[in-house]
């Protein structure tokens, strides 16, 4: 079978790759001509483990192709699936731009049947405005060529994107045509040997349950960091709190942890298009504008524990930074707490030393010289008044604290992520500041 997969993101090309990798013969499209000429040349856009391999391998197989033109791939495949960005637009409303565009393209150049699926998440209602589109640019060809449009939600993780796509837990297809179904069941069946774990729901519905299930773990994280302030206020252990409390089955272990707010791609993203979605049906989903809230107090928290404990005056102070993506095995740093915390940090006339195992480009991509870029985790803290860990790597685990404790002008450290031990790090005089 032949496809091509509109966008070469974190979903598009993970997606395009993965199916190549089944013996699927696929085409990977790109309006930036500069990416798709780096793709073609083996420089992988995004860093995602194990995701520069399966490029290679399928590039030289010759089942992974390159184009900066739908128009010309159309003739040669069955299926399209449109995997463009939804960027939130001003308001918080999803941006359809790029999905509709994928559509007038497909309506002006399908000359049989085709099968056009929608991986990007998109609002409810957004596979009627498609297939309205389609239906458009086809009349205006004077032409009637059947087709059939369906709804395929990502659920990848960055960081563990290949594995969830080769083994997904679930994988929701909606549509109202048994033809495309049928389609959709060949496609996916190589992933899905062992059991089947596809669910078949009403465009509607598939377009509803990535967004629900993206806001429902939000609302976990949220809720935590709700839990873990009012932990800090009463006496109380955030971590003990959440063990009590994912025991319970009903509740579960996952998303539980307090940390310093959530990031990425999607759940900032998401939260924020389904709360537009409902305002636009006349419906306020206050649990969610309190997710959202909470989340974005969430990462000022460990600013507002560095001033306090130095009296509110920071200005001259330097602040090692541990982490600046979103969450490990990224380079990410979209909607990033380490974003919301140079802010403060440099605004309050701190000196920020950063240092990511990965992310070191994007940060100096989004934020340049206002900060002094290390080369280890050490160097970092070299002289610092204070350590921030804002992101969870694993190296960041278990430092060397006779180290810190030799070469930090100052013994804070203000732990993100409640990775450290206090009374641990009491032995070799630190102050430690956790979540909760």
């Amino acid at each position: 079978m032949n496809i091509a997969i509109v966008g070469t993101g974190y979903v598009g090309l993970v997606s395009g790759t993965c199916f190549a990798e089944m013996g699927i013969n696929v085409t990977c499209v790109d309006i930036d001509s500069r990416k798709i000429e780096n793709l073609r040349k083996g420089i992988i856009p995004i860093y995602e483990p194990g995701l520069d391999e399966l490029v290679h391998r399928n590039s030289e197989a010759g089942r992974l192709h390159f184009s900066t033109d739908l128009s010309e791939v159309l003739p040669e495949v069955t299926v399209v699936f449109s995997a463009v960005g939804t960027p939130p637009d001003e308001d918080g409303s999803a941006d359809l731009r790029y999905v509709l565009e994928v559509a007038r393209t497909f309506g002006r150049h399908i000359t049989r049947y085709t099968l056009l699926v929608t991986k990007s998440t998109v609002p409810v209602g957004t596979a009627a405005k498609v297939r309205e589109v389609i239906r458009e640019e086809l009349g205006r060809r004077g032409v009637d060529v059947p087709f059939d449009v369906a709804s395929n939600p990502e659920f990848l993780k960055e960081g563990a994107a290949i594995k969830d796509f080769m083994s997904p837990d679930r994988v929701v297809v909606g549509t109202d045509s048994e033809r495309a179904r049928k389609t959709m069941e060949r496609l996916y069946k190589p992933f899905l040997l062992n059991s089947d774990r596809m669910i078949y729901t009403d465009i509607p519905s598939a377009e509803m349950i990535k967004y629900a299930a993206n806001s429902m773990l939000a609302t976990r994280i949220s809720f935590m960091n709700d839990i873990a302030n009012l932990c800090e206020l009463v006496g109380a252990d955030v971590n003990m709190v959440r063990k009590g409390i994912g025991t319970d089955t009903r509740i579960g272990k996952k998303f539980l942890y307090a940390g310093c707010g959530y990031g990425g791609s999607c759940f900032p993203k998401d939260v924020k298009a389904l709360i537009k979605t409902a305002d636009s049906k006349g419906y306020d989903m206050k649990v969610l504008k309190a997710v959202e809230e909470v989340n974005e107090r969430q990462k000022s928290v460990l600013f507002d524990k560095l001033s306090r404990h130095f009296g509110g005056d920071l200005k001259g102070k330097t602040v090692a930074m541990w982490g600046l993506a979103f969450k490990p095995k990224t380079d990410d740093m979209r909607e990033a707490p380490s974003l919301v915390l140079i802010d403060l940090l440099t605004q309050a006339g701190v000196r920020v030393k950063v240092f990511d195992p990965v992310a070191m480009e994007e940060c100096r991509r989004r934020v340049g010289d206002r900060v002094t870029y290390a080369a280890d985790m050490y160097e970092a803290a070299l002289d610092a008044d204070a350590l921030m860990l804002v992101t969870e790597w694993n190296e960041f685990r278990m430092p060397s604290l006779p180290v810190l404790a030799r070469t930090m002008a100052g013994k804070v450290i203000l732990d993100g992520r409640n990775l450290y031990d206090t009374e641990y790090l009491a032995e070799f005089g630190f102050t430690h500041y956790k979540i909760g």
